[in-house]
């Protein structure tokens, strides 16, 4: 029997002021083989992010069936306050994780990152400047990468062809760039002309990379809002991340940039002497503060989409398009053949 009334009913959520959500998924189910590091390499992605986020940051990790031990942490670091949300799942695959996480609120930016992330002072600050200098910017992420551009930015491409603030610059940080290859086990083999050339875009006297990988990255919004009721078959890869973390932002016409410097980096599953250096340089501050984010909301773009991503996609991979397009973006003679 129910006697008077619930003192929640008809009450209002208070705006409790986050700028940004951050959504990780973790999949440790065991602390053998592969995986024998991978509970400190968490342990230093979260210690990372407490040392360099705002306080208007909100911190959800997704615990996609994991081990008890990862469990019982995610739990403590709930109870000390060092995040705010834990989802406790059965594995039901990355990407449906992610939309659990993003479920139930309306933060304006979603940053979505691998659990074997370390995060950098100042990443924030970077990706807001980011946004706010480049209205059309829906994706914004944090690790250089080559050749971002010749994946889902065929529109931002359509769109600044004939802008001199499109053009390939130099490499600000070949040694980060060097490093994340190394992190994915690639060996060195790879044209070297990708360590010395980016395409880049300016804007306000501000220059951003063209495209953006999927280990860690900033989303708007509005991006996800038709896509949190579908669910991915796959645990992971498969075409789920391009549906979802790529697809989404062409369909509103948004452009895929990466920060020109390298604000974070990718542990992988095994523990190196750098990955503790990088740790012990950031220092902590509970009064962080980031600009303000600029209210520019991103729509739907059927006719622009089918146009950019998909007709002139199939354009700029002729290659006598492509080659002419490197040349009128000024990326050095002696590299164009080959890039």
């Amino acid at each position: 029997m129910r006697i008077g009334n619930n003192p929640q009913k008809e009450a209002i959520l208070e705006n409790d002021g986050y700028v940004f959500q951050i959504v990780i998924p973790v999949y440790i189910p065991n602390l053998r083989g592969y995986y024998t590091e991978s509970f400190k390499v968490l342990k230093n992605c979260i210690l990372s992010l407490q040392k360099t986020v705002s306080y208007k940051t909100f911190i959800c990790i997704v615990n996609n069936g994991s081990c008890g031990e990862i469990l019982q942490y995610l739990n403590e670091q709930l109870s000390a306050g060092s995040i705010n949300e834990i989802v406790h799942t059965h594995n039901i695959g990355k990407l449906n994780a992610i939309i659990k996480g993003m479920a139930g609120h309306n933060i304006p930016l979603v940053t979505i990152a691998d659990a074997d992330i370390l995060f950098k002072q100042d990443w924030q600050t970077e990706t807001i400047t980011v946004f706010n200098n480049f209205p059309k910017a829906g994706v914004v992420g944090l690790i250089p990468q080559f050749k971002m551009f010749t994946s889902h930015s065929s529109n931002l491409i359509f769109d600044s062809l004939w802008n001199s603030q499109l053009k390939f610059s130099k490499v600000k940080d070949k040694e980060a760039l060097v490093r994340f290859y190394d992190s994915i086990g690639w060996d060195d083999n790879y044209n070297k002309d990708y360590l010395s050339q980016q395409l880049t875009i300016s804007s306000n006297c501000h220059k951003s990379i063209v495209g953006s990988g999927h280990a860690v990255a900033t989303y708007k919004r509005e991006i996800f809002t038709k896509l949190l009721s579908k669910t991915s078959k796959y645990k992971l890869g498969g075409d789920s991340e391009t549906q979802f973390l790529d697809i989404s932002v062409l369909k509103l016409d948004g452009w895929r940039l990466t920060t020109e410097k390298n604000y974070a980096f990718h542990m992988g599953n095994t523990w190196e002497t750098w990955m503790q250096a990088e740790i012990d340089s950031l220092s902590q501050n509970n009064k962080i503060k980031i600009p303000n984010l600029q209210s520019n909301v991103l729509t739907s773009q059927k006719f622009c989409f089918i146009i950019k991503s998909r007709f002139f996609k199939k354009f700029l991979k002729w290659k006598p398009f492509y080659l002419f397009f490197l040349k009128r973006q000024q990326l050095p003679n002696s590299m164009i053949k080959t890039y």
